[in-house]
């Protein structure tokens, strides 16, 4: 993180990060700057990280994302500048997450062994009384001292395996503490910090997870717009329009609960997928949803002033895994932004 600071602060670092020289740094330099300029973007610290990463040319899956999303006929904004930094730039990808799924099946498999090693414990103990009652009924001098013997040995075993389940105890308080922070680290990767929806990265995630259960798992896929955001972020500023998403996009997730996973796809956008689901049944969840952000009121806790109404516009379609995920989820924006055109606060279904 110190170094990407001072990535950001001069062009020092651009130099050892890509091995350019200093009169190569500088025209990157210029280059980020006016690519700002004609992003329509601040030069904002991590605007500026992802627009000098782009024009110098070496990251090519930062700059394929990008003009993937120019080809959709979409804007960049500070949502998917942020999430471009986030996954390019500090490098919230594959690696980090593998360690964190690693670190998690390790946990399971020592809970696992320190189940199997207490079994296993009481197990000979059990073995070890049996062979003793089977002793005592032969009359012998020298077998009556061996199982004198054993039992002083059972008696120090029994002692030496109470330390171990108390040992056993505390190493599973630990594991289950560890896991319970790597929950929260998952939610850094794995959520949107605004709205607490799933993101991107979350998505794809749960996508590969459904393929290997069953690559022919039908899903249906709600793509939700609000209406107007931007308008409303012009007129009242970003702090307000991100009060009003987040409470839109918390209002769209109590409808969805556990049955499905809610994502924030893009600044005013959610896709909302709901597995083994067909798209008719889709579209009635998608109505109570629409039916519930346009009965929310919002007000000013400062000015008592009255804000504006919210409402969304929603497309709804289903696939199956096999299919191209993306080029369904491309068409039912589509139909939504053609939705949009003719007016808001209205939904399609896929014909």
């Amino acid at each position: 993180m110190y170094k990407i600071m001072k990535y950001r602060a001069n062009r020092g670092l651009e130099v050892v990060k890509y091995h350019d020289s200093i009169e190569q740094a500088d025209k990157n330099l210029a280059l980020a700057i006016k690519q700002l300029q004609l992003w329509h973007l601040p030069a904002s610290p991590i605007n500026y990280a992802v627009s000098y990463e782009y024009v110098n040319g070496k990251n090519s899956a930062l700059n394929a994302q990008i003009k993937q999303h120019f080809a959709l006929g979409r804007k960049l904004d500070n949502y998917f500048i942020e999430e471009l930094y986030q996954l390019h730039i500090l490098g919230q990808g594959n690696f980090r997450d593998d360690i964190i799924t690693d670190i998690d099946d390790l946990i399971e498999d020592v809970q696992k062994n320190n189940t199997t090693s207490v079994n296993l414990t009481h197990h000979l103990i059990k073995k070890i009384d049996h062979n003793i009652i089977n002793l005592k009924s032969r009359n012998s001098q020298k077998i009556a001292s061996a199982i004198n013997q054993i039992e002083k040995a059972s008696k120090a075993f029994k002692q030496k395996q109470q330390q171990l389940s108390q040992q056993l105890k505390l190493s599973q308080q630990q594991s289950q503490s560890l896991k319970n922070e790597l929950e929260e680290v998952k939610k850094e990767i794995y959520l949107d910090p605004l709205t607490g929806l799933y993101n991107r990265k979350a998505l794809n995630k749960h996508l590969e997870t459904w393929s290997v259960e069953n690559p022919d798992k039908q899903v249906a896929a709600i793509v939700v717009n609000i209406d107007q955001l931007q308008q409303v972020q012009d007129k009242f500023g970003a702090l307000i329009s991100d009060v009003l998403l987040a409470k839109v996009a918390g209002k769209v997730k109590s409808y969805v609960g556990d049955s499905g996973l809610p994502i924030r796809a893009g600044h005013d956008e959610f896709l909302i997928l709901l597995p083994d689901l067909e798209r008719s049944a889709a579209g009635e969840i998608a109505e109570k949803i629409r039916q519930g952000v346009e009965k929310l009121r919002f007000v000013s806790s400062k000015s008592g002033m009255r804000l504006p109404q919210m409402t969304i516009s929603l497309g709804i379609n289903d696939f199956r895994l096999s299919q191209n995920v993306q080029t369904i989820v491309n068409y039912t924006r589509s139909l939504v932004t053609d939705l949009q055109r003719h007016g808001n606060n209205s939904l399609t279904i896929a014909s």
